[in-house]
Protein backbone atom coordinates (compact mmCIF):
# COMPACT_ATOMS: atom_id res chain seq x y z
CA UNK A 1 0.00 0.00 0.00
CA UNK A 2 2.74 2.16 0.90
CA UNK A 3 4.06 1.53 -2.62
CA UNK A 4 1.11 2.35 -4.50
CA UNK A 5 0.43 5.81 -2.46
CA UNK A 6 3.93 6.96 -3.02
CA UNK A 7 3.50 6.21 -7.06
CA UNK A 8 0.17 7.47 -7.00
CA UNK A 9 1.61 11.02 -5.23
CA UNK A 10 4.61 11.08 -7.63
CA UNK A 11 2.37 10.31 -10.17
CA UNK A 12 -0.24 13.33 -8.73
CA UNK A 13 2.85 15.79 -8.38
CA UNK A 14 4.21 15.01 -12.19
CA UNK A 15 0.84 16.04 -13.74
CA UNK A 16 0.39 19.19 -11.37
CA UNK A 17 3.82 20.12 -12.84
CA UNK A 18 2.80 19.61 -16.31
CA UNK A 19 -0.26 21.50 -15.90
CA UNK A 20 1.11 24.19 -14.32
CA UNK A 21 4.99 24.92 -15.39
CA UNK A 22 3.91 24.36 -19.09
CA UNK A 23 0.47 25.49 -19.38
CA UNK A 24 0.00 28.06 -22.08
CA UNK A 25 -1.43 30.26 -20.22
CA UNK A 26 -1.19 32.86 -17.55
CA UNK A 27 -4.96 33.31 -16.54
CA UNK A 28 -6.73 35.66 -14.08
CA UNK A 29 -10.06 35.28 -12.94
CA UNK A 30 -12.80 36.28 -14.81
CA UNK A 31 -16.23 38.70 -14.00
CA UNK A 32 -19.49 37.71 -15.45
CA UNK A 33 -21.72 40.03 -15.48
CA UNK A 34 -24.86 39.18 -13.46
CA UNK A 35 -27.74 39.71 -15.83
CA UNK A 36 -26.21 37.11 -18.15
CA UNK A 37 -27.86 34.38 -16.54
CA UNK A 38 -31.07 36.11 -15.77
CA UNK A 39 -31.52 36.95 -19.40
CA UNK A 40 -30.37 33.50 -20.96
CA UNK A 41 -33.17 31.88 -18.47
CA UNK A 42 -35.64 33.80 -20.54
CA UNK A 43 -37.26 32.11 -23.57
CA UNK A 44 -36.71 34.16 -26.69
CA UNK A 45 -37.31 31.77 -29.43
CA UNK A 46 -38.21 34.21 -32.51
CA UNK A 47 -35.53 33.42 -34.23
CA UNK A 48 -37.26 29.85 -34.74
CA UNK A 49 -38.95 31.23 -37.60
CA UNK A 50 -36.10 31.91 -39.91
CA UNK A 51 -36.20 31.01 -43.49
CA UNK A 52 -33.04 28.63 -44.46
CA UNK A 53 -31.06 30.65 -47.31
CA UNK A 54 -28.90 28.14 -49.15
CA UNK A 55 -29.44 25.06 -46.57
CA UNK A 56 -26.56 22.88 -47.31
CA UNK A 57 -24.65 24.82 -49.97
CA UNK A 58 -23.12 26.96 -47.08
CA UNK A 59 -20.68 25.87 -44.43
CA UNK A 60 -20.61 27.51 -41.36
CA UNK A 61 -21.03 31.03 -42.53
CA UNK A 62 -19.80 33.16 -40.01
CA UNK A 63 -19.55 37.06 -41.37
CA UNK A 64 -22.22 38.59 -44.27
CA UNK A 65 -23.12 41.67 -45.96
CA UNK A 66 -24.87 43.21 -48.50
CA UNK A 67 -24.02 45.50 -51.46
CA UNK A 68 -25.63 48.00 -53.14
CA UNK A 69 -27.04 45.66 -55.55
CA UNK A 70 -28.79 43.92 -53.01
CA UNK A 71 -25.98 41.20 -53.94
CA UNK A 72 -26.07 39.18 -50.40
CA UNK A 73 -22.42 37.81 -49.55
CA UNK A 74 -21.00 35.36 -46.86
CA UNK A 75 -17.72 33.94 -46.26
CA UNK A 76 -17.27 30.01 -45.30
CA UNK A 77 -15.37 27.13 -43.81
CA UNK A 78 -14.99 25.34 -47.51
CA UNK A 79 -12.41 28.59 -48.74
CA UNK A 80 -15.11 30.21 -50.70
CA UNK A 81 -17.12 33.71 -50.99
CA UNK A 82 -20.57 32.71 -51.87
CA UNK A 83 -23.08 35.03 -52.95
CA UNK A 84 -26.96 35.49 -53.76
CA UNK A 85 -27.95 38.09 -56.08
CA UNK A 86 -30.97 39.71 -56.08
CA UNK A 87 -33.69 37.31 -57.76
CA UNK A 88 -30.99 34.91 -58.33
CA UNK A 89 -29.60 31.55 -56.70
CA UNK A 90 -26.64 30.77 -54.33
CA UNK A 91 -23.30 30.84 -56.22
CA UNK A 92 -19.80 30.18 -55.68
CA UNK A 93 -18.10 33.28 -56.31
CA UNK A 94 -14.45 33.52 -55.34
CA UNK A 95 -12.13 30.77 -53.97
CA UNK A 96 -9.42 31.72 -51.63
CA UNK A 97 -8.84 28.57 -51.09
CA UNK A 98 -8.27 29.00 -47.19
CA UNK A 99 -10.74 28.05 -44.13
CA UNK A 100 -10.35 31.10 -42.46
CA UNK A 101 -12.11 33.31 -44.02
CA UNK A 102 -13.97 35.40 -41.46
CA UNK A 103 -15.00 39.28 -41.46
CA UNK A 104 -16.21 40.31 -44.53
CA UNK A 105 -17.35 44.39 -45.36
CA UNK A 106 -18.31 45.59 -49.04
CA UNK A 107 -15.51 48.60 -50.27
CA UNK A 108 -16.66 51.76 -51.58
CA UNK A 109 -15.18 51.39 -55.07
CA UNK A 110 -17.11 48.28 -55.43
CA UNK A 111 -15.98 44.46 -54.25
CA UNK A 112 -15.01 43.23 -50.71
CA UNK A 113 -12.48 43.49 -47.86
CA UNK A 114 -12.11 40.17 -46.55
CA UNK A 115 -10.61 39.21 -43.24
CA UNK A 116 -8.42 36.15 -43.53
CA UNK A 117 -6.83 34.28 -40.57
CA UNK A 118 -3.69 33.47 -42.36
CA UNK A 119 -3.27 35.69 -45.37
CA UNK A 120 -4.16 39.37 -44.01
CA UNK A 121 -6.54 41.84 -45.50
CA UNK A 122 -7.57 40.90 -48.78
CA UNK A 123 -9.69 42.67 -51.59
CA UNK A 124 -12.09 40.79 -53.65
CA UNK A 125 -13.20 41.80 -57.01
CA UNK A 126 -14.96 40.01 -60.14
CA UNK A 127 -10.87 39.69 -61.28
CA UNK A 128 -9.97 37.63 -58.32
CA UNK A 129 -8.32 38.67 -54.91
CA UNK A 130 -5.67 39.92 -54.14
CA UNK A 131 -3.68 41.07 -50.36
CA UNK A 132 -4.21 44.84 -49.32
CA UNK A 133 -2.57 44.16 -46.02
CA UNK A 134 -0.28 41.17 -44.74
CA UNK A 135 0.08 40.12 -41.80
CA UNK A 136 2.22 36.62 -41.83
CA UNK A 137 5.48 38.57 -41.42
CA UNK A 138 4.22 40.74 -38.19
CA UNK A 139 4.84 38.73 -35.35
CA UNK A 140 2.56 41.34 -33.47
CA UNK A 141 -0.29 40.51 -35.60
CA UNK A 142 -1.60 37.34 -35.26
CA UNK A 143 -4.23 37.72 -37.87
CA UNK A 144 -7.44 40.36 -38.17
CA UNK A 145 -10.92 38.99 -37.51
CA UNK A 146 -13.43 41.97 -38.72
CA UNK A 147 -12.92 45.16 -40.85
CA UNK A 148 -14.80 48.35 -41.67
CA UNK A 149 -13.89 50.71 -44.61
CA UNK A 150 -14.38 54.68 -43.70
CA UNK A 151 -15.45 57.15 -46.05
CA UNK A 152 -11.83 58.66 -46.47
CA UNK A 153 -10.76 55.18 -47.43
CA UNK A 154 -9.23 54.47 -44.02
CA UNK A 155 -9.59 50.75 -43.07
CA UNK A 156 -10.04 50.10 -39.39
CA UNK A 157 -9.51 46.56 -38.03
CA UNK A 158 -9.74 44.17 -35.22
CA UNK A 159 -6.69 41.43 -33.97
CA UNK A 160 -8.60 39.68 -31.61
CA UNK A 161 -5.28 38.50 -29.96
CA UNK A 162 -1.59 39.54 -29.94
CA UNK A 163 -0.69 36.27 -28.15
CA UNK A 164 -2.80 33.30 -29.32
CA UNK A 165 -3.56 32.55 -33.03
CA UNK A 166 -6.80 31.86 -34.84
CA UNK A 167 -7.46 28.38 -33.54
CA UNK A 168 -6.55 29.41 -30.01
CA UNK A 169 -9.49 31.84 -28.79
CA UNK A 170 -10.56 29.38 -26.09
CA UNK A 171 -6.56 30.07 -24.58
CA UNK A 172 -7.40 33.93 -24.79
CA UNK A 173 -10.67 33.58 -22.56
CA UNK A 174 -9.69 30.94 -20.03
CA UNK A 175 -6.47 33.49 -20.40
CA UNK A 176 -8.84 36.66 -19.49
CA UNK A 177 -6.04 39.05 -19.91
CA UNK A 178 -6.01 41.44 -22.80
CA UNK A 179 -4.43 40.97 -25.54
CA UNK A 180 -6.81 42.44 -28.45
CA UNK A 181 -6.33 45.95 -30.80
CA UNK A 182 -8.11 48.19 -33.07
CA UNK A 183 -6.25 48.72 -35.94
CA UNK A 184 -6.16 51.60 -39.01
CA UNK A 185 -4.32 50.94 -42.33
CA UNK A 186 -4.03 54.00 -44.53
CA UNK A 187 -3.88 52.69 -48.31
CA UNK A 188 -2.54 56.10 -49.29
CA UNK A 189 0.63 55.67 -47.15
CA UNK A 190 0.35 52.23 -46.34
CA UNK A 191 0.65 52.73 -42.59
CA UNK A 192 -0.95 51.05 -40.27
CA UNK A 193 -1.10 52.07 -36.26
CA UNK A 194 -2.93 51.03 -33.42
CA UNK A 195 -6.26 52.85 -32.28
CA UNK A 196 -7.24 51.17 -29.32
CA UNK A 197 -4.70 48.26 -27.71
CA UNK A 198 -5.49 46.35 -24.66
CA UNK A 199 -8.70 45.12 -25.44
CA UNK A 200 -10.22 42.27 -24.61
CA UNK A 201 -10.67 39.62 -27.71
CA UNK A 202 -11.57 42.51 -30.31
CA UNK A 203 -13.83 41.40 -32.59
CA UNK A 204 -16.59 43.20 -34.50
CA UNK A 205 -16.22 46.49 -35.79
CA UNK A 206 -18.95 49.01 -36.93
CA UNK A 207 -18.72 52.81 -37.65
CA UNK A 208 -21.48 55.04 -36.81
CA UNK A 209 -23.97 56.63 -39.45
CA UNK A 210 -21.87 60.14 -39.38
CA UNK A 211 -19.12 58.20 -38.69
CA UNK A 212 -17.46 59.96 -35.86
CA UNK A 213 -17.15 57.44 -34.22
CA UNK A 214 -15.99 53.73 -34.09
CA UNK A 215 -17.38 50.53 -32.18
CA UNK A 216 -15.26 47.40 -31.34
CA UNK A 217 -16.93 44.51 -29.65
CA UNK A 218 -14.82 42.87 -26.69
CA UNK A 219 -16.43 39.52 -26.77
CA UNK A 220 -15.31 38.20 -23.00
CA UNK A 221 -15.77 41.11 -21.30
CA UNK A 222 -19.45 41.18 -22.13
CA UNK A 223 -19.08 45.00 -23.77
CA UNK A 224 -18.47 47.13 -27.16
CA UNK A 225 -16.15 50.13 -26.52
CA UNK A 226 -16.42 53.65 -28.34
CA UNK A 227 -13.53 55.36 -30.27
CA UNK A 228 -14.48 58.80 -31.19
CA UNK A 229 -12.98 59.82 -34.60
CA UNK A 230 -14.38 63.17 -34.83
CA UNK A 231 -15.48 66.23 -32.68
CA UNK A 232 -14.73 67.43 -29.01
CA UNK A 233 -14.17 63.81 -28.05
CA UNK A 234 -11.71 62.96 -30.86
CA UNK A 235 -8.97 60.52 -29.98
CA UNK A 236 -10.52 59.69 -26.88
CA UNK A 237 -12.08 55.55 -26.07
CA UNK A 238 -14.96 55.11 -23.78
CA UNK A 239 -17.74 52.28 -22.63
CA UNK A 240 -20.51 52.00 -25.57
CA UNK A 241 -22.56 49.38 -24.16
CA UNK A 242 -21.59 47.02 -21.03
CA UNK A 243 -23.38 43.96 -19.20
CA UNK A 244 -24.43 42.69 -22.59
CA UNK A 245 -26.62 39.03 -22.20
CA UNK A 246 -23.54 37.30 -24.30
CA UNK A 247 -20.15 37.80 -26.04
CA UNK A 248 -20.48 40.34 -28.36
CA UNK A 249 -19.45 39.12 -31.82
CA UNK A 250 -19.62 40.64 -34.98
CA UNK A 251 -21.79 44.10 -34.97
CA UNK A 252 -23.58 46.19 -37.83
CA UNK A 253 -24.36 49.38 -38.40
CA UNK A 254 -29.02 49.19 -39.28
CA UNK A 255 -30.21 51.76 -41.75
CA UNK A 256 -31.38 53.78 -39.18
CA UNK A 257 -28.21 54.23 -37.45
CA UNK A 258 -28.90 51.87 -34.40
CA UNK A 259 -26.43 48.75 -34.06
CA UNK A 260 -27.21 44.75 -34.42
CA UNK A 261 -24.95 42.79 -32.45
CA UNK A 262 -24.67 39.01 -32.72
CA UNK A 263 -23.87 37.47 -29.33
CA UNK A 264 -21.99 34.21 -28.11
CA UNK A 265 -22.93 32.20 -25.42
CA UNK A 266 -19.87 31.72 -23.67
CA UNK A 267 -20.83 30.55 -20.36
CA UNK A 268 -24.10 29.48 -18.38
CA UNK A 269 -24.94 28.47 -14.86
CA UNK A 270 -23.81 25.38 -14.85
CA UNK A 271 -20.09 25.83 -16.67
CA UNK A 272 -19.74 29.69 -15.04
CA UNK A 273 -17.14 28.00 -12.40
CA UNK A 274 -14.57 27.47 -15.01
CA UNK A 275 -14.29 31.21 -14.71
CA UNK A 276 -13.73 31.07 -11.03
CA UNK A 277 -10.87 28.84 -10.79
CA UNK A 278 -6.98 28.99 -11.67
CA UNK A 279 -6.59 25.07 -11.61
CA UNK A 280 -9.22 24.27 -13.95
CA UNK A 281 -8.32 27.13 -16.04
CA UNK A 282 -5.07 25.78 -16.07
CA UNK A 283 -5.85 21.82 -16.56
CA UNK A 284 -8.55 23.27 -19.75
CA UNK A 285 -5.66 25.17 -21.22
CA UNK A 286 -3.52 21.65 -21.01
CA UNK A 287 -6.06 19.21 -22.08
CA UNK A 288 -8.66 21.14 -24.61
CA UNK A 289 -10.57 18.07 -25.67
CA UNK A 290 -11.92 19.14 -22.16
CA UNK A 291 -13.55 22.06 -22.96
CA UNK A 292 -15.58 20.78 -25.99
CA UNK A 293 -17.82 18.89 -22.14
CA UNK A 294 -18.15 22.20 -21.34
CA UNK A 295 -18.58 24.32 -24.29
CA UNK A 296 -22.07 26.31 -24.57
CA UNK A 297 -21.83 28.30 -27.87
CA UNK A 298 -23.87 26.27 -29.83
CA UNK A 299 -26.62 25.86 -27.31
CA UNK A 300 -28.45 29.44 -27.89
CA UNK A 301 -28.59 32.15 -29.92
CA UNK A 302 -29.30 35.94 -29.57
CA UNK A 303 -29.24 39.01 -31.67
CA UNK A 304 -29.95 43.05 -29.85
CA UNK A 305 -30.50 45.72 -31.38
CA UNK A 306 -28.58 49.01 -29.30
CA UNK A 307 -29.32 52.28 -30.15
CA UNK A 308 -27.01 55.15 -31.35
CA UNK A 309 -26.47 55.99 -27.48
CA UNK A 310 -25.87 52.43 -26.19
CA UNK A 311 -29.07 51.31 -24.84
CA UNK A 312 -30.50 47.92 -25.82
CA UNK A 313 -34.20 48.33 -27.48
CA UNK A 314 -34.62 44.94 -29.42
CA UNK A 315 -33.40 41.04 -28.27
CA UNK A 316 -34.56 38.39 -30.76
CA UNK A 317 -33.35 34.47 -30.17
CA UNK A 318 -33.37 31.34 -30.17
CA UNK A 319 -32.81 30.43 -26.30
CA UNK A 320 -33.09 26.90 -26.97
CA UNK A 321 -31.00 26.64 -29.99
CA UNK A 322 -33.61 24.69 -31.63
CA UNK A 323 -32.88 26.21 -35.35
CA UNK A 324 -30.15 29.23 -34.95
CA UNK A 325 -27.42 28.63 -32.66
CA UNK A 326 -23.84 30.75 -32.23
CA UNK A 327 -25.07 33.49 -34.38
CA UNK A 328 -21.77 35.52 -35.29
CA UNK A 329 -23.13 38.14 -37.67
CA UNK A 330 -26.52 40.12 -37.90
CA UNK A 331 -27.15 42.58 -40.99
CA UNK A 332 -30.36 44.30 -42.05
CA UNK A 333 -31.76 45.18 -44.94
CA UNK A 334 -34.72 45.94 -46.81
CA UNK A 335 -36.76 44.90 -43.36
CA UNK A 336 -35.21 41.42 -42.95
CA UNK A 337 -32.10 40.50 -40.74
CA UNK A 338 -29.98 38.16 -42.37
CA UNK A 339 -27.44 35.93 -39.71
CA UNK A 340 -24.92 33.93 -40.07
CA UNK A 341 -23.56 30.94 -37.73
CA UNK A 342 -20.35 29.28 -37.51
CA UNK A 343 -22.52 26.00 -36.61
CA UNK A 344 -25.16 26.52 -39.44
CA UNK A 345 -25.13 25.00 -42.76
CA UNK A 346 -27.62 28.15 -44.01
CA UNK A 347 -27.54 31.84 -43.93
CA UNK A 348 -31.07 33.01 -41.68
CA UNK A 349 -33.22 35.19 -42.82
CA UNK A 350 -35.41 37.11 -40.46
CA UNK A 351 -38.86 39.24 -41.31
CA UNK A 352 -38.54 42.49 -39.13
CA UNK A 353 -41.82 44.09 -40.15
CA UNK A 354 -43.10 41.45 -38.49
CA UNK A 355 -41.25 41.46 -35.46
CA UNK A 356 -42.75 45.34 -35.46
CA UNK A 357 -46.21 44.66 -35.85
CA UNK A 358 -46.55 42.87 -32.35
CA UNK A 359 -43.31 43.78 -30.69
CA UNK A 360 -42.17 42.78 -27.36
CA UNK A 361 -39.05 44.61 -26.78
CA UNK A 362 -37.87 43.15 -24.06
Amino acid sequence: MSLISTLFLAALGALTFQIFYFSPIDPVLLEIPPSLFSTLSTKNNQLQNVIKLGEGFLKQPEDVCVDKEGTIYTSTRDGWIKRLPRNGNWENWKYIHNSTLIGITTAKDGGLIVCDGTKGLLKVTEDGFSVILSLENDSQLRFADDVIEAVDGNIYFSVPSTKFGLHSMHLDVLEARPHGQLLKYNPTSNETVIVVHDLALANGVALSKDQDFIVVCETWKFRCMRHWLKGINKGKTDTFIENLPGGPDNINLAPDGSFWIALVQLTSEKTRFVHTSMVIKHLLASFPKLISLINTSNKSAMVVKVTNEGKIIKKIGDSEGKVMNFVTSAVEFEDHLYLGSLTSNFVGKFPLQMRRKSENIL
